[in-house]
């Protein structure tokens, strides 16, 4: 896999934490990082999910998630 240098501007006590973080942790920042990004979902569905694909959007906007809590707390209990 091609690997790309990337340039962010943080505060330099958020860096040396993170520094620190690593250190602790026996690791890299770069590995981190790349471990954190990976954790981002992909903003497409994928394309062996038509389960997700055919559901999605099926839930009314009106439901709220006040109305989800009721819901839980109705089928499970508090």
């Amino acid at each position: 896999m091609q690997k790309t240098k990337l340039t962010v501007r943080i505060p330099q006590e958020v860096l040396e934490n993170f520094k620190q973080y690593a250190k602790e942790k026996n690791t890299t920042m770069t590995s981190l990082v790349e471990t954190y990004l990976r954790r981002i979902p992909d903003q497409e569905l994928p394309d062996n999910a038509p389960i997700t694909r055919r559901l999605s959007g099926t839930l009314s906007q009106q439901v709220s998630i006040e109305d989800h809590k009721k819901h839980l707390v109705e089928k499970y209990g508090s």
